[in-house]
């Protein structure tokens, strides 16, 4: 990691914040799901490949690697497990346990965004305030603002503001532990798809493609 702040940094972080913005704007108030979900996926993107063009070292500073993928499925792999566990007894117990075959497409294209969300999050909030030279910021109180944004960014739906903010706690401590954004991002998308159909009795898949599959 660099050991100081620099002008890069600090435009990351203005660029994550400004991405949490229009989630506001585009998912949010004008209900823009599909449009701002794909449209910050391609720019990210974009940035990314950018970014590894200049320096090929960037991907694997960020957590975009391979060699300590095994570490980290088994420091996060408990964690899934018991949180799905919990999801499917709460969806029993509030009769929210529908399957739809609209949960395998979600489980095979949610990863990816989920993956987005913690380069965001983990890679450039956490990644870039652990940078900050003044004022130096604990671990903890990097993974606690971490937690506090990505909860917020989840306002109103109080499940999600809870859910989000552990699963942020939790990925923050692991990210400044062993960074790997594929384990991280997959279980994201996974953990988050069962979410919504178990927990919110939602159906993520409607709420993304379903206008542009049947119409509004």
């Amino acid at each position: 990691m660099e050991a100081k702040t620099s002008p890069r940094n600090k435009r990351e972080l203005i660029a994550v914040l400004l991405t949490a913005f229009g989630k506001f704007l585009f998912m949010d108030y004008l209900e823009w799901r599909f449009f701002f979900v794909s449209t910050a996926t391609l720019l990210w993107l974009s940035y990314i490949f950018y970014q590894k063009r200049s320096n090929p070292e960037v991907l694997r500073e960020w957590g975009f690697r391979a060699d300590n993928f095994g570490t980290t499925l088994r420091l996060v792999l408990p964690f899934g497990i018991l949180a799905l566990l919990a999801m499917i007894i709460i969806g029993y117990f509030r009769s929210t346990l529908n399957p739809s075959w609209h949960l395998l497409p979600v489980l095979i294209t949610y990863p990816l965004w989920g993956m987005i969300q913690q380069y965001l999050l983990i890679a450039l909030l956490a990644g870039n305030l652990r940078r900050i030279d003044r004022p130096v910021l604990s671990k903890a109180t990097v993974i606690g603002l971490t937690a506090l944004l990505f909860a917020a960014i989840h306002y109103p739906i109080w499940p999600l503001i809870g859910a989000t903010f552990v699963l942020a706690l939790f990925y923050g401590y692991i990210y400044l532990k062993e960074p790997n954004i594929y384990v991280l991002g997959l279980f994201h998308g996974w953990l988050g798809g069962f979410f919504y159909y178990t927990v919110m009795n939602v159906d993520p898949f409607l709420n993304t493609f379903g206008n542009l599959i049947y119409g509004s």
